[in-house]
């Protein structure tokens, strides 16, 4: 019998679409040939996290998939080989190589190219785009002599295209947008002020409503020239303005295309030409462009059905999306612009912090129509589904983006357990929720990574991984599993458990605790939280390690807006002399910096340069003062009033007690920011229960309140004892610290620690105080070697001139200050200027 022949699906493109098509055929069914043309030189790679070859990872490491897999699944794979012909006629593609490969179908996932404006100039060398591997290779080479870059284009690829600008050290980093905001597609005026504001706090220099005329220069870029007369001078410029439908050769091949781009398609992704198809960004669906890879894997979806006689048709996506860029969290979900009379509003703005949130409702109130975040998109995942399952608002809908307050439980909408079986949580893959619930209860599957591997969830842009596991855990939960809280992919444990195993392993060194007890190269999420646990066990000196738990250690100060630093110091209990009052004074004078006193009764010095950090710092040590750890994971003041010393109603010293609080715990590393306060009396001058810590002297002694914090959801300390002298005051608390150091969640303050704690404050009573669990002789053993290993870390790097030249803007010019901050007056003193 003569073998069976295989209808031929030809395709070309090897992008993620075209990959991903691949998978979802085979996945299908066998009875294909594949054969993929691929103009780049190598396989698929994820263009969705390519900034992260700026960060350390490979070429390799982005693959979608080895050369070997196209070769296991029988798939033919002609790499750098463009396709420059279609004949429909004969049913041939011919490429540029001189093959001539015969087809039954043919699917053409060609992608986009970069949209490059008719711009005078822009042929001149240092001019590039931000598309591909080899793009991000000329970026680099071109960042490594270059002083000023600049990014064209403010949208979501321009943005990542300015972060790989910031990572490769290039100066000054300005962003060109014609529109007169940023990411006008995606976010509202509100948001896009609000994300314009926090990125200039890193030090990209933003240009709203800038039309650029030409770009000058001879032969190499010098300056952009814009339409309004303005010239700004740069070395390099990299054009991200948008996509353009790769189609050039479905209109040689006669296949209708829409007037602005784009191969035409129906619903079942066919072209003009029932036989061809047209998959990604290359298509044009109902007179749009998609330009995410979801909706590109859906058409994905779509095709191989077709192939197979299915029924699926692709009617369009949801372009909702969460992103993170350049450290800020934007999302957006919905409808983001829709306003009155067809939808109300209820909108968050702290300018403080950074965040804006704004969600649209229905006119009765009754649904969520969209909506968009900012600063804080925690709860993106659910808002998205609260919105495409139409699920009814509670009654209070400013729950959803405020949380339930008074202390009560939220009734903020549906937990995540209660959306229908149908809802999808993984668009990029299309996985239902309850198909991630049925491979829990069915297929014993417990974990992300185990979940990526039963369904692919979670393994296309990586937005669904909070709902994922949030869903692995409660199916679990119901069914009375235990579930382990793992810290990341890299380490199987959670913070408490590998706090120990680094304790009793003596191991020092993020490096080290990765090939104990890890796997990988680690992540942003395990990195920081190992940086705390090493500070918590340790207390080392931070700036050594080769990982940080925040960004502000590397400098030892808080970096501000415009990308100066401040400088705090330690200022124990508010108390100060004159004489080092006056220190602070010329200080400031000398380097023009501007000061105030802060909320925790110290005085703050903004608008320093790295460089001159250890100078103002070797001073400040010469004048008595060490370093304040404003800028740490750690205890920032502890605030008193002037209590019996000068009041009248005070009934204790609140002062040198406030002050011997603050030393003995100074420099001590926390899972979070830890605040205190000491008041002399009932009267409560110093908020002490507002702090993480607080304590109020009372006729009989002294009253001890912990787990209470401000912020964006204030929470009132709770009483821990009352009416105890001073040395039982400072053993609960040394009780409690090094439990809270032990046991918390990274970044979870002390108020989040104890709301989940089961059995709240009567629990934390019965460990601390009544010694339940048996530990307190181990806590206040641990919390004296920190405190014994105690060091000034201004001190350390101001006597180390090793550590001293880390401190410089610019490896090579390591005299120069940073050129891109301008400063104005206001008040008398100094400012960042707007830009």
């Amino acid at each position: 019998m003569a073998p069976q022949h295989l209808p031929t699906v030809v395709v070309i493109g090897n992008g993620m679409v075209g990959y991903k098509f691949c998978e979802k055929l085979l996945a299908k069914s066998a009875a294909f040939n594949l054969v993929v043309f691929g103009e780049e030189p190598r396989v698929a790679y994820d263009r969705v996290h390519l900034s992260e070859y700026f960060g350390g990872k490979t070429a390799d490491d982005l693959l979608m998939a080895p050369t070997q897999w196209y070769h296991d699944h029988g798939i033919t794979l002609h790499l750098g080989d463009a396709v420059q012909e279609i004949d429909r006629a004969s049913q041939t593609v011919h490429s540029r190589g001189g093959l001539v490969q015969p087809y039954d179908y043919l699917v053409l996932a060609t992608g986009s190219s970069a949209f490059v404006p008719d711009i005078p100039g822009v042929e001149k060398a240092g001019v590039m785009v931000y598309r591909t591997i080899e793009d991000l290779e000329e970026i680099k080479a071109a960042a490594a002599t270059s002083r000023v870059g600049a990014v064209l284009g403010g949208g979501l690829l321009g943005l990542e295209a300015a972060k790989a600008l910031l990572d490769l050290g290039v100066e000054q980093t300005h962003v060109i947008e014609f529109a007169p905001r940023l990411m006008p597609r995606q976010i509202d005026a509100a948001g896009s002020a609000m994300l314009q504001s926090k990125l200039e706090a890193l030090g990209l220099q933003i240009h709203l409503s800038k039309a650029t005329a030409s770009i000058g220069g001879n032969g190499r870029i010098d300056a952009l020239h814009f339409g309004d007369g303005s010239i700004l001078e740069v070395d390099m410029l990299v054009i991200s303005a948008g996509i353009r439908p790769r189609d050039e050769l479905a209109k040689l091949a006669g296949l209708e295309v829409g007037l602005r781009g784009g191969i035409t398609v129906n619903d079942q992704m066919q072209t003009s030409d029932p036989r061809i198809f047209a998959i990604g960004e290359c298509a044009l669906h109902g007179g749009m462009i998609y330009g995410l890879v979801a909706p590109g894997y859906d058409m994905a979806e779509v095709v191989a059905s077709q192939l197979l006689q299915g029924a699926r048709a692709f009617t369009g996506f949801d372009m909702s999306s969460k992103l993170k860029l350049i450290g800020v969290d934007v999302a957006s979900f919905g409808d983001p612009f829709i306003a009155e009379p067809h939808s109300r509003s209820i909108v968050y703005e702290d300018a403080h912090n950074g965040v804006y949130k704004r969600i649209n409702l229905s006119p009765d109130g009754k649904y969520l129509l969209g909506g968009v975040l900012i600063g804080d998109a925690d709860a993106y995942s659910m808002l998205l589904q609260t919105v495409n399952n139409k699920i009814i608002l509670p009654p209070h809908p400013e729950d959803l983006i405020l949380g339930a307050r008074g202390g009560e439980g939220s009734d903020s909408g549906s937990n995540v357990l209660d959306l229908p079986d149908g809802a999808l949580i993984c668009s990029c893959e299309a996985v239902t929720k309850g198909m991630i619930c049925d491979a829990v209860t069915d297929q014993g599957i417990t974990t992300v990574d185990a979940m990526k591997k039963c369904n692919k969830a979670g393994t296309g842009c990586g937005g669904c991984v909070p709902m994922l596991k949030d869903l692995i855990n409660g199916t679990l939960t119901a069914q009375g599993s235990y579930i382990k809280n793992v810290l990341c992919e890299h380490f199987d444990y959670s913070r408490q458990e590998l706090f120990d195993l680094l304790k009793i392993n003596d191991v020092r060194t993020y490096s080290a605790a990765l090939d104990q007890f890890g796997a990988g190269d680690g992540c942003e999420t395990c990195k920081p939280a190992v940086g705390s646990i090493l500070a918590g066990l340790w207390n080392d000196l931070i700036v050594k390690q080769n990982v940080i738990q925040d960004t502000n250690d590397r400098y030892l100060a808080n970096i501000q807006k415009g990308g100066s630093y401040s400088v705090m110091p330690r200022m124990a209990g508010g108390e100060v002399s004159p004489q080092q009052l006056m220190t602070i004074g010329r200080i400031a004078e000398k380097y023009s910096l501007y000061t105030k006193i802060t909320g925790g009764q110290r005085i703050d010095m903004f608008g320093a340069h790295v460089s001159d950090l250890p100078d103002i710092w070797e001073e400040l040590i010469n004048a008595g003062f060490e370093s304040g750890h404003a800028y740490g994971k750690s205890l920032r003041t502890v605030k008193s009033c002037v209590g019996s010393t000068w009041c009248r109603y005070g009934l204790h010293d609140s002062v040198s007690f406030a002050i011997e609080i603050e030393n003995r715990y100074k420099g001590i590393r926390s899972p979070h920011k830890m605040k205190s306060g000491v008041s002399g009396c009932v009267r409560e001058c110093a908020e002490a229960q507002a702090k993480d810590f607080g304590v109020i002297a009372t006729e009989k002694g002294w009253n001890l309140y912990v787990c209470g914090n401000g912020g964006a959801k204030p929470q009132h300390a709770q009483l821990l004892a009352g009416d105890i002298d001073k040395e039982t005051l400072l053993k609960y608390l040394d009780r409690f610290m090094m439990f809270y150091i032990k046991t918390a969640d990274p970044l979870m303050r002390t108020a989040t620690w104890l709301n989940k704690m089961d059995g709240g404050m009567a629990y934390l009573r019965n460990v601390v105080v009544n010694d339940s669990l048996g530990i307190c002789a181990d806590l206040e053993a641990e919390i004296e070697l920190l405190i014994k290993n105690y060091h000034c870390e201004w001190k350390e790097v101001v006597e180390n001139p090793e550590l001293r030249k880390q401190f410089t803007h610019f490896v090579n010019a390591p005299k120069v200050k940073d050129p891109t901050m301008k400063f104005e007056t206001m008040r008398g003193q100094k400012k960042v200027a707007e830009w």
